[in-house]
């Protein structure tokens, strides 16, 4: 006769005071989706809401008197189509110098072998702190010709000294040394080595500076309004901010009305808080479309060129 005996698994059982806390992080995470996302619910209900629910607070959450009457206008205007044409231009062009600079700048000093690279670090590390100011910084892109060209607003910022930082890091934890003596050996120069073997074993931090830069290329509108004049030229975010400022031309006057005019004047002007909510979409919808493409990466990129190191 066998006897069978029972295995008993031992099982660590939660505490009050963990049941507690997990609890409050529970809620937490609730509270802070809550936080985040009704701003942008509600900002894309009240771009396709009736402007008379919307400027009255009836409209709470979900779109009430539906209309698209707000992205008809705004699409119509042509120096929307052209803003957003030229901000393509400007972040693609902007993002691959960012890039060009930032990547070899990174590999070279977090290269061992590198002569200088303390110098160097510090030398640009000091330019986080201290800058020239924007008089100087206009004064200087007068004088070298780029006032109201692309340049103005691609290469001033054509790096970011924290970007370098982030991506030297990332080169010095995550690729290996070794693999590197090996394809010296096999004969491979220091231009091959860095295109053919560094570059595909960089995918993560890439993605993330592409994210970085463009982002902030896509957000940018006060270089433009700077050493911008022709209208021809403007940014998205440009012609955006000119709108949301414009806007305010339906405000009520203060000389006499009829009823008439005072009626038609007064649906202009709630027509024009519509308006706004569309814009905001508008302007942040090709960023959102991007991102989760970009994510799996950017976790990732941030995470290794960060902490590591």
């Amino acid at each position: 006769m066998v006897t069978r005996r029972k295995k008993k698994h031992s099982v660590i059982k939660d505490t009050l005071a963990d049941k507690i806390f997990l609890v409050c992080v529970y809620l937490f995470l609730f509270i802070a989706l809550i936080v985040v996302l009704y701003p942008l619910i509600y900002i894309i209900s009240a771009s396709v809401s009736d402007p008379s629910y919307v400027n009255s607070g009836e409209m709470v959450l979900l779109p009430r008197g539906f209309t698209l009457e707000g992205y008809r206008l705004i699409f119509d205007n042509q120096d929307i189509w052209r803003g957003y044409a030229n901000t393509i231009y400007y972040t693609a062009l902007g993002t691959s110098i960012n890039l060009i600079v930032t990547i070899p700048c990174a590999y070279a000093l977090s290269r061992p072998e590198f002569h200088g690279k303390k110098f160097f670090t510090t030398f640009m590390l000091i330019t986080m702190f201290v800058s020239g100011g924007m008089i100087p910084t206009y004064i200087l892109i007068m004088d070298l010709g780029m006032l109201d060209t692309v340049w103005a607003l691609v290469l001033p910022g054509a790096t970011s000294v924290f970007n370098i930082v982030v991506t030297r890091t990332f080169f010095q934890s995550t690729i290996p040394r070794e693999m590197e003596e090996a394809a010296i050996v096999d004969g491979c120069s220091d231009f091959v080595l860095f295109i053919k073997v560094i570059l595909p074993l960089s995918t993560p931090i890439i993605a993330v500076m592409a994210l970085f830069y463009g982002v902030g290329h896509w957000n940018s509108w006060f270089s433009a309004m700077i050493y911008l004049s022709d209208r021809a030229r403007f940014p998205l975010q440009l012609i955006l901010r000119e709108i949301l400022i414009l806007q305010d031309m339906y405000s009520m006057p203060d000389v006499p009305m009829d009823g008439n005019m005072a009626e038609f004047i007064h649906s202009k002007q709630q027509l024009s808080q519509v308006i706004q909510y569309g814009v905001m979409i508008v302007a942040t919808l090709p960023v959102i479309i991007v991102y989760p493409f970009l994510q799996r990466y950017f976790v990732k990129g941030v995470m290794i060129g960060s902490l590591k190191g």
